[in-house]
């Protein structure tokens, strides 16, 4: 299930944010970045393993203004709509799964989650569902 997450802990589907300039290097493996003020408590300094070359792919750049960073340096990703439904049949019982679209992504974001989770989770979303979780 999704739900909040933290800057800098390595998961697969982790947002990047940025891009950010690069004010400096600091010895052969370190660089320091200009960060906004919103970003005030994080340390300038990366280790170059943590960066990576702004190519101008938008889908992989999730803009600092739509995420609403806490200052725990996490966000809460909450979903704007269903946009597909589908069962997986296991062994003994069938598990419905529905594909969320959520605020910081695009179409191309989005995540199949179980749909008696996500129902519980935010039920605004199934308002005109007819079918059973």
């Amino acid at each position: 299930m999704k739900g909040v997450m933290r800057f800098g802990k390595k998961e697969k589907l982790s947002p990047s944010i940025g891009p950010y300039k690069i004010l400096k290097m600091i010895g052969k493996v370190a660089y320091e970045l200009e960060l906004p003020t919103e970003l005030g408590v994080v340390h300038p300094v990366f280790h170059i393993s943590l960066l990576k070359k702004c190519v101008g792919d938008p889908v992989s750049v999730v803009p600092l203004e739509s995420v609403a960073v806490k200052d725990s340096l996490s966000y809460e990703d909450v979903p704007v709509e269903i946009l597909d439904r589908q069962v997986i049949r296991l062994r003994n019982k069938e598990v419905a799964y529905v594909k969320v679209l959520w605020r910081s992504q695009c179409v191309e974001g989005a995540t199949w989650e179980a749909k008696a989770a996500t129902k519980a989770k935010y039920p605004h979303l199934f308002l005109f569902d007819s079918t059973p979780a």
